[in-house]
């Protein structure tokens, strides 16, 4: 295949990729992450203060609010959750994040979509960045698959659009690993200094990345002990992230926190970390490094290292298969990963995986060191790519966050890279127009059952589990509702001229700037016999399922308090994610 043609076809996939994500947002209220995002991302951008949001870093935030430089915004200084006089308790990010999209005369659908743009530029920038390094290092034919998968994703479609961290962590992941193998391969000034700026950029975007340092460190021990250069290798890394942490990390910080009062930071620290399960040693030591000017920008990083590293000891409360927990599940990844991605990636992936054992002439077992040292060897950058995989997915494996498949997001990309390069091997002779054949049909049938759900791609489950009608049944939250369907709602409610509605709802909107007059609050805890006759109830299937899961052993929270709906059918449902019910 020419290049010519392959740019054409890139250029195309790109495209398509741009247009759906954008048009698909027109409806969309605020997800749950996007009340406190975008409203932070403002602040650090217009008050250089880093009070709200700590636990997440900051780029992606200021991305999303570049745009909204230009709207001449109000910004509620004067709110009690930026004053935040008391304690900094988590929920004031939201309470302020409500304030300025609501209460304070801003237009919060024109933040929502100006902040959004960057999200999809950057969306667009990670598949450019798939393509042309797929391409360069494995061919014409791997870089379109590979990109096609990309483009064709729903979990990067879904959340490509939103101003959350994760899309951006998958660009960070492939952005260091590219320059750091580049600077493995040609350890030039260029190459070191381009390594240790992507580095910098990618501890940024999200604190689960610091996962890189450990994968840095295997791939560059391996990499010079097969060049006889260990010393040299080990001094230059250290230099690549050095030049990320003081030319990228600090100044970012630093500019984040100038107008940040140093009492207040120190107050901050202590009250945060006080309610975290990190270490004294480790808590006194950030608390130490606020005082000195050098490393006082160094201390805020490491808060939201450390406040995302009890997070994910601590997890979350969640559904998933008929149960609800805080405490996570082995099994729930893979089960979630198998059903919420399209049945041509796992496909494709079990060809890739039987044509490689077709391809190993000889058992395993034999000769099994000298083989893998000679593999490794010449397919270095296929065994970096596999080796992220497994460090990433183990260390998800063990977390008690199990919150959405889009935590799996950094690892999809080299997901797609391996499994084009393997499946472009095998277009070859024989029977090569009947591979080509099945190839295109699976393309054909991944494209066409994405786009069957558009604009709705957050609620994308593959046909093993019925589709997105029945993925409540398995999974809820960020895999299905994240409040996404609020204002489709409020058209429901219009079209069907619905005076009064009584509301469970779980995400970003606010249904009283929406429904006004017609929204009437419902405590999901509440007695439904407080609910009148021939009302209508709406429900989001995040708290549905929530309240008729069966609780796990050691779950203390309240439970089975939506048990009592098992008796009524929905009389509709809201973009996957709002049942309404009528009470009769």
């Amino acid at each position: 295949m020419s290049n010519r043609l392959t740019y054409i076809i890139a250029g195309i996939l790109l495209f398509v990729m741009f247009f759906t994500a954008f048009l698909s947002i027109r409806d969309d209220s605020l997800t749950f992450d996007e009340v406190s995002h975008i409203p932070s991302g403002y602040s650090y951008l217009t008050q250089k203060d880093y009070r709200l949001n700590a636990e997440h870093p900051p780029l992606i935030k200021d991305l999303a609010a570049i745009p909204l430089l230009f709207l001449d915004l109000n910004f509620p200084k004067d709110h009690s959750s930026w004053l935040q006089e008391g304690n900094p308790v988590w929920w004031l990010q939201f309470d302020f994040g409500n304030q300025f999209l609501y209460h304070s005369e801003n237009d919060p659908d024109k933040i929502l979509l100006w902040s959004r743009l960057p999200m999809i530029l950057l969306l667009i920038l990670l598949g450019l960045l798939i393509f042309l390094w797929t391409k360069s290092c494995f061919g014409n034919k791997a870089a379109l698959l590979a990109l096609f998968l990309f483009s064709f994703s729903p979990t990067f479609l879904a959340h490509g659009r939103l101003v959350t961290t994760d899309v951006g962590a998958a660009f960070g992941v492939v952005l260091a690993i590219v320059f750091w193998l580049k600077f493995l391969k040609e350890p030039l000034k260029k190459n070191i200094v381009l390594a240790g700026l992507a580095f910098g950029v990618s501890m940024l975007l999200k604190f689960s990345l610091i996962l890189l340092l450990p994968f840095f460190g295997i791939i560059t021990l391996i990499y010079a002990l097969y060049e006889k250069k260990l010393l040299k290798y080990i001094v230059l890394s250290f230099l690549v992230l050095i030049i990320g942490m003081v030319f990228i990390v600090w100044p970012v910080y630093q500019y984040h926190i100038l107008n940040y009062p140093i009492e207040r930071q120190i107050r901050d620290t202590e009250f945060l970390l006080s309610t975290t399960t990190v270490p004294k040693p480790l808590a006194d030591l950030d608390i130490a490094m606020i005082s000195n000017p050098a490393s006082r920008p160094f201390s805020q990083y490491f808060l939201g290292i450390l406040m995302v590293l009890n997070r994910s000891t601590t997890g979350n409360t969640t559904y998933f298969l008929g149960e609800i927990s805080a405490a996570g599940w082995k099994t729930y990844f893979p089960v979630v990963y198998s059903i919420k991605e399209p049945l041509t990636l796992h496909i494709l992936s079990i060809i890739a995986l039987l044509g490689l054992a077709w391809y190993i002439k000889e058992p395993f077992w034999k000769r099994p060191f000298q083989r893998t040292k000679e593999w490794i060897k010449s397919h270095f950058a296929e065994f970096s790519m596999f080796l992220f995989i497994i460090i990433y997915w183990a260390t998800s494996l063990t977390s008690n966050l199990n919150i959405g498949v889009r935590h799996l997001l950094p690892t999809f990309p080299f997901i797609f890279i391996l499994v084009s390069i393997a499946i472009t091997k095998y277009l070859k002779e024989p029977f090569l127009k009947i591979k080509y054949g099945i190839l295109a049909l699976l393309i054909f049938w991944q494209a066409s059952s994405v786009m069957a759900v558009y604009p709705h791609f957050l609620a994308y489950f593959n046909e093993s589990a019925g589709g997105p009608d029945n993925g409540y049944l398995y999974v809820t939250d960020s895999n299905l509702d994240w409040g996404q369907d609020l204002k489709r709602l409020k058209k429901w409610t219009d079209d069907n001229n619905i005076d009064k509605l009584y509301l469970d709802y779980f995400g970003g909107g606010n249904p009283e700037y929406y429904l006004k007059e017609k929204y009437l609050p419902w405590p999901s805890k509440q007695s439904p016999d407080k609910l009148p006759k021939s009302s209508y109830l709406a429900v989001s299937v995040n708290s549905l399922q929530g309240g008729r899961a069966e609780p796990v052993k050691g779950f203390d929270q309240p439970s089975n308090h939506y048990r009592w709906l098992d008796k009524y059918q929905p009389i509709t449902k809201i973009g996957y994610s709002i049942f309404i019910y009528y009470i009769e």
